[in-house]
């Protein structure tokens, strides 16, 4: 274990680093996606609702692995070969980027929408008879109230997607799980690689839960 960690410390550790990178780029781009699609299922609008749920079901009903193919294989085949392009490739990590961001996007979306749905219509109905329009009484009074409410489960949703990031080594991205695979094919050292990578990811997701719950408490304490 000690001439892995001598060895190839730094290479597991620069990957780690960009399997954060990876979550932190698929979690920003999936709260826009989640922020998109909660709004649409909270309207009075029934087709909007159609939207939402449909998105959120196919999503949700794809495996990872197979959407994360279908964006890396697929969609430049697509392209290429439909559409008459020619040479259009994605990046291990745009379409690494892509994959989390669909798929984390889709349960963003029901976090959201949870979350707005979860504060006092009231609120609402207080802001439009001041005047407000709708979209503005849910951005100045509705969404900061759900937020709140909102960013304990959305670190804990990171946490769900940084360990996603582990299926991408398929795609040839690489994460600390692809890192892993060439470090033991290299040394033998199966057990030995194996054990220093889970104790990574149990350092840095114990230290996520960790904040997740500090947050919590004083977000609980705030509302008293």
């Amino acid at each position: 274990m000690a001439k892995i960690i001598s060895g190839y410390g730094p290479l597991l550790l620069r990957a780690m680093g960009q399997t954060l990178l990876l979550a932190l780029w698929g979690l920003f781009f999936a709260c826009i996606i989640g922020m998109f699609f909660g709004l649409l299922g909270v309207v009075k609008n029934r087709l909007c609702n159609i939207i939402e749920s449909v998105f959120v079901d196919v999503i949700r009903g794809v495996p990872l692995i197979v959407l994360a193919y279908f964006i890396y294989f697929g969609i430049p085949f697509a392209i290429n070969n439909l559409l008459g392009a020619s040479g259009f490739t994605l990046s291990a990590l745009q379409a690494g980027t892509a994959c989390l961001a669909l798929n984390c996007g889709a349960y963003m979306a029901e976090i959201i929408r949870a979350g707005i749905q979860s504060v006092d219509a009231g609120q609402m109905e207080a802001a439009r008879s001041l005047g407000l329009p709708y979209w503005r009484a849910m951005v100045r009074v509705v969404l900061p109230q759900a937020i709140r409410t909102m960013i304990p489960t959305i670190i804990n949703q990171f946490i769900i997607t940084l360990k996603d990031t582990s299926i991408l080594s398929v795609i040839g991205f690489p994460e600390l799980v692809n890192t892993a695979k060439n470090v033991v094919a290299i040394t033998f050292m199966s057990f030995q690689t194996w054990l220093i990578v889970g104790v990574m990811y149990l350092i840095v997701i114990t230290l996520l839960s960790f904040a997740a719950k500090r947050l919590e408490r004083r977000l609980n304490r705030g509302r008293q």
